[in-house]
């Protein structure tokens, strides 16, 4: 359900119209040019007794068009409540048992979605405890929340409060296929991050990472980096991490720091194999609707849901030709489900069989069923 008409009240009208089961959660996804009053909103479902989460995004999608401005609510069934897990601090992650999911002696594969504080530190070290934990028992899918400002500030929340800083992951009974892609292409590579600090890199192959960056960038666009343009011009010049079997992993470049080191929108481990890739508009939604298309339901399966976290620097790079990529997500899809999500900062995905991954600049399709 899309709600184009935001705010504390709407909101509690139109999850009371889902009549929410017991075993059901309700999933509300807010634009952030209509934030409501969310404290106030989150007495009032707890009144209610409605188990619930969310989170503020920079856009939100509904078929074919992007907005804004106002929410998606959706009621899912689940197998247990959303969990709330702090990452402010490394060595305090704490990732629930999930006894309910690990009991469960079936052969299906259940879901997880992950919310998470897209500005929170420690994303990587969450991600890798929380595939300790479950392994491949579920396919993950996810994105992260906040501002397009890159502002830090509460972003996520369920019936414990209004946070930052933090995860939620919710299990959903429902088996589901994912699609994962990008379409970004390899301009310069192998390199080596030779120096990093979690997402800042300082060298590569020993060399000042920015120098070698901006030797290929300005190059290639045949234009000149200036202290106030960098993030105009690397928007288009993402990096690349190196996987075995699958598209490299997306990594973002959003910034300079007053030393001149590289901010990626993800963390970047020392001695990481990375590209500097390039691509065009069109490459990136062929890569759009390949992942819709990757999402095939086995015949004769009943279809409930389709979620995509689609990456805000997508939107940036196409422009007016964004709704291109929507269109082509929904040729993709070929079905009746209606696609619904958001735009992220970074995307969560279980990439197949294969990693649990943080993602930057990356269509990340999932089509949940019974």
């Amino acid at each position: 359900m899309f709600l184009a008409e935001v705010n504390r009240e709407s909101i509690v009208k139109a999850v009371s119209r889902l009549d929410v089961k017991d075993n059901e959660v309700v999933m509300i996804l807010i634009g952030e040019d209509s934030i409501p009053d969310i404290d106030g909103l989150i007495c009032d479902l707890n009144e209610k007794d409605i188990c619930f989460f969310g989170g503020i995004f920079p856009g939100l999608i509904h078929g074919k068009s992007k907005f804004s401005e106002g929410a998606i609510i959706l009621k899912i069934p689940g197998i247990e409540k959303p969990a709330v897990v702090s990452i402010k601090d490394p060595d305090c992650i704490r990732i629930p048992d999930f006894t309910e999911l690990l009991s469960l002696e079936s052969d299906k594969k259940y879901t997880a979605i992950i919310l998470i504080d897209g500005m929170a530190p420690n994303k990587g070290l969450f991600l890798s405890e929380m595939l300790n934990r479950l392994g491949n028992s579920v396919n993950y899918f996810g994105g992260g929340a906040g501002s397009q400002s890159m502002t830090k500030d509460r972003c996520l929340f369920s019936s414990e409060g209004f946070i930052n800083d933090a995860a939620i992951v919710f299990l959903v009974k429902l088996e589901s296929c994912l699609g994962v892609r990008h379409g970004w292409k390899r301009m310069m590579g192998p390199l080596v991050a030779t120096r990093t600090d979690r997402n800042v890199i300082s060298e590569f192959n020993w060399e000042n990472a920015f120098e070698v960056y901006r030797e290929v960038v300005e190059k290639d666009s045949g234009r000149k980096f200036s202290e106030s343009n960098f993030y105009d011009i690397a928007k288009g010049y993402p990096l690349g991490l190196f996987r075995e079997g699958c598209e490299n992993i997306g990594r973002a470049t959003v910034a300079l720091t007053a030393e001149g080191d590289i901010v990626c929108g993800g963390e970047v481990h020392g001695n990481a194999v990375v590209d500097i890739l390039g691509g065009t508009k069109e490459s990136l939604i062929k890569a759009a609707q390949m992942a819709a298309e990757d999402c095939r339901v086995p015949e004769g399966s009943r279809i409930c849901h389709c979620l995509v976290s689609d990456c805000i620097s997508r939107a940036l790079v196409l422009e007016n030709e964004y709704p291109e990529e929507l269109k082509a997500i929904n040729r993709g899809l070929q079905s009746t489900a209606t696609p619904e999500g958001a735009l992220t900062l970074g995307e969560i995905s279980s990439l197949g069989e294969r990693y649990l991954e943080y993602l930057n600049l990356t269509t990340v399709v999932m089509v949940m069923y019974e």
